[in-house]
C-alpha cells in the first residue's frame, strides 16, 4: 500500500534526467545521427541531412480516454525537456489496440497538450504521429525477426502459455512450437496477417530465453490476432503488434534519444534493448538507437486516476462527465478554472526522481494561488445573501432612491487596470454569516450596537433584524454613519473592527455559483482495498444562488477573478453567458483542509 502525502509544499525540485541529458549532449552521443524529415527506416533516415534536433522526446498517449493530471506531469516533463535543451518533443498515439481508441479521444488529446502550452511544430516539420502509421514497417521488421530465427509463431492456447511462462522462482517451458524452421514460422505468420486463423488461434513470440529471471524476456509475445476496426486504419489489419512491440520500433523510427516513461515500464527495458539491437542488426534501423529512462509517477491526493475508476464515475453518475470540474482530468480541471500555468508549476516543482511521489492536493492550489494572486481582477460577490436595509438612508441623503457612487481598484496591485465602479443604495445584499444576533467572543461583523465598515463604502451600526414565521433572519438593520464614506476626509473617523463586503440591491447581477470542492474526503481513496464509493465527500458541490457586482455582467468565458473574502473563481466554459453568469470556485483563499 502507497504511504500516504507527507508534505503539503513542493519537494525540492530533482531531475536526475537534465543530468543524462547534459552529459550525453557533452559526450556527443547524438551528434552523428541523420533525420530524413520524417519518421522512417534506417535508410531513410542516411538519405536525410543531420538532425536539427539536439535531442528528440515524445509524448506517446493511447487514445482510449481523457487525459488526467498524471498525464500533466509527463507532457511538462517531455515537452519541457526537449525546448530546454534546443530539441523536439513528439506528439504520438500508441493506437495499437484498436477495441478501445476513438478519434474523440484523439482530438481531446491534442486539445488538452495545446491548452497546457506546448505545440510540436520545429523546424518547418508537424511532428504529430500515429503508432497505426507505421504498421507496415512493424509487420516486415517482425517477418525480418521470423527469418532470423528470433520469432516464431505460437499456437497454445492463451491458459497454456501462461502455465509454461513460469514464475520468479520457476523458469519457463519452451513451446513445442518453439522449434519450427523460419521458413514454417514466416508461412503461418502469413497466414495470421491473411485472416486465415480465428482470433485467439496463435501469437507472434520473440525467441529470446525462456529461463530469464525477467519474466518480461522469456518469450514476449508481439503480435496477436483481433478483427476489430480500427479508427485509423479500418479493417486493413486483421493482426495487430502489441505495445511493448510497437513502443521501441515507434521511438526508433522518430529517431527519439530519449524515451522517458514511467517506472513500471523499467521491467520492460532489457527487451526494449533487445528488440532495437536486433532490428539494428538486422540493418532495418538506424544507431545510435534510443534509449529508455524511467521517472516516478506523480500522484495527487484526493483524486484517483486510474481511466478504469474515472470512467466509473462517469458511468454511474457519480460526477456529470469528464469535464465535471471534480474530475482530475485536464478537462475537468480547466473547467474548474486552474490555469495551464499552474499545472506547469505543478509538474515542474514536483521534479523528476527515480522514485513514486504524493503530493497533497492543496500543493496545486497553491499554484493556482500564486499565478492568479498577480493579475486576477478584483470582485465582490454574496453567496449566501441577506438584504441590508439601512434605515436612515434617506434622511442622510435626502432621498431613499439615492444611489452614493462607490470604486475599486480593478487590482489592487496594478493601478493600470483602473478601477471597477458600483452603487451603494439604501438596501444592500451581505453574506448571512455576516450578522448574528448574540455574536460569539471575538465577531467583529454585524450585531446590534456594533459598527462594521462596508468595504469600499460606509460605516454603518446594526441597530437589529427582522425574521419570519420560522425564525430566520429576513432583513438585518442598521443605520449610516454619515461622512464616513472610504475616500472622503472623514473615513477614518469612525474606528471599526470589521470590514464586510457587499453588493447593491440596485445593480446587483445574479448568477449562479458552484462551490466544488474535493471529489474524496479521504486522501488516498482505495487504500487498503477500499472501495472509494464509501469515501465520495457528499458535499463536493454545492449550489448558490448568488448576488455579484455589475461589472461582472461582462465576464468571458474561462475568464478568472478573485471574489474578495471567498476565493478564486471562473466563468463557467460551457453554461456561462452574460443574461445567466455561471462561476465555478476554483479554490478558496487559504486551504481548508489543513489538518
Amino acid at each position: 500500500m502507497a504511504s500516504e502525502p507527507s508534505s503539503t509544499a513542493v519537494p525540492k525540485p530533482g531531475n536526475f534526467l537534465r543530468g543524462i541529458i547534459e552529459r550525453d549532449l557533452e559526450a556527443g552521443s547524438w551528434a552523428g545521427r541523420h533525420f530524413g524529415g520524417s519518421p522512417g527506416d534506417a535508410a531513410h533516415h542516411a538519405a536525410g541531412g543531420p538532425d536539427p534536433a539536439r535531442i528528440r522526446t515524445r509524448f506517446p498517449p493511447e487514445p482510449n480516454g481523457y487525459l488526467h493530471i498524471g498525464h500533466a506531469k509527463s507532457i511538462c516533463l517531455n515537452f519541457g525537456l526537449a525546448q530546454d535543451y534546443g530539441g523536439v518533443c513528439h506528439l504520438r498515439f500508441d493506437d495499437t489496440n484498436p477495441e478501445q481508441e476513438e478519434q474523440e479521444y484523439v482530438d481531446a488529446i491534442v486539445e488538452a497538450v495545446h491548452w497546457l502550452g506546448f505545440d510540436w511544430n520545429a523546424h518547418g516539420t508537424s511532428h504529430l504521429y500515429y503508432a497505426s502509421h507505421y504498421f507496415d514497417f512493424m509487420y516486415r521488421a517482425a517477418e525480418a525477426l521470423v527469418q532470423a530465427g528470433l520469432a516464431y509463431v505460437d499456437e497454445q492456447t492463451p491458459e497454456q502459455m501462461h502455465a509454461t511462462r513460469g514464475d520468479f522462482h520457476t523458469p519457463g517451458t519452451a513451446s513445442p512450437f518453439r522449434s519450427r524452421t523460419p521458413a514454417e514460422n514466416l508461412a503461418r505468420l502469413r497466414e495470421m496477417r491473411d485472416g486465415r486463423l480465428a482470433d485467439g488461434a496463435a501469437v507472434l513470440r520473440a525467441r529470446i530465453d525462456m529461463a530469464s529471471p525477467n519474466i518480461n524476456l522469456r518469450d514476449p509475445t508481439l503480435y496477436r490476432i483481433k478483427r476489430a476496426t480500427h479508427h485509423n486504419t479500418g479493417d486493413r489489419w486483421c493482426i495487430y503488434p502489441m505495445y511493448t512491440y510497437a513502443h521501441p520500433i515507434e521511438d526508433a523510427l522518430e529517431n527519439i534519444t530519449h524515451s522517458i516513461c514511467t517506472l513500471e515500464f523499467e521491467d520492460q527495458r532489457p527487451f526494449y534493448d533487445w528488440l532495437l539491437e536486433s532490428l539494428a542488426d538486422l540493418g532495418l534501423l538506424a544507431r545510435p538507437l534510443p534509449r529508455q529512462y524511467e521517472f516516478g509517477r506523480l500522484n495527487l491526493s484526493y483524486v484517483i486516476t486510474s481511466k478504469r475508476r474515472l470512467r466509473e464515475l462517469v458511468t454511474e453518475g457519480h460526477v456529470q462527465g469528464w469535464d465535471d470540474p471534480r474530475m482530475p482530468t485536464i478537462f475537468g480541471l480547466r473547467r474548474r478554472g486552474y490555469t495551464p500555468a499552474s499545472i506547469r508549476a505543478l509538474a515542474d516543482g514536483s521534479g523528476a526522481s527515480k522514485t513514486n511521489i504524493w503530493l497533497d492536493y492543496s500543493v496545486l492550489d497553491g499554484c493556482l494561488r500564486t499565478d492568479l494572486e498577480g493579475h486576477a481582477p478584483r470582485a465582490m460577490a454574496v453567496l449566501d445573501p441577506v438584504r441590508l436595509e439601512l434605515t436612515n438612508w434617506a434622511e442622510v441623503y435626502g432621498s431613499p432612491a439615492h444611489v452614493e457612487p462607490c470604486h475599486a481598484p480593478v487590482h489592487p496591485q496594478r493601478p493600470e487596470l483602473g478601477q471597477r465602479r458600483f452603487g451603494l443604495s439604501h438596501e444592500v445584499w451581505i453574506e448571512r454569516d455576516d450578522f448574528a444576533e448574540a455574536p460569539a467572543k471575538g465577531f467583529f461583523r454585524l450585531f446590534p450596537g456594533n459598527k462594521v465598515r462596508l468595504k469600499y463604502g460606509l460605516v454603518v451600526e446594526c441597530t437589529g433584524c427582522e425574521k419570519d414565521a420560522a425564525g430566520t433572519v429576513t432583513r438585518v438593520l442598521a443605520r449610516v454613519v454619515p461622512d464616513t464614506r472610504s475616500g472622503t476626509p472623514g473615513a477614518d473617523a469612525v474606528k471599526v473592527k470589521g470590514t464586510i463586503t457587499w453588493v447593491g440591491v440596485h445593480d446587483a447581477v445574479a448568477a449562479t455559483v458552484n462551490l466544488y470542492d474535493r471529489l474524496f474526503t479521504a486522501a488516498q481513496p482505495e487504500a487498503g482495498g477500499r472501495d472509494w464509493r464509501t469515501v465520495l465527500n457528499p458535499d463536493s458541490l454545492r449550489v448558490a444562488t448568488a448576488w455579484v457586482e455589475p461589472a461582472l455582467a461582462g465576464a468571458e468565458r474561462e475568464q478568472r477573478f478573485q471574489f474578495e473574502r471567498h476565493g478564486y473563481f471562473v466563468a463557467d466554459r460551457e453554461a456561462h453567458a452574460p443574461e445567466r453568469p455561471v462561476f465555478n470556485r476554483i479554490t478558496t483563499l487559504r486551504d481548508g483542509w489543513a489538518a
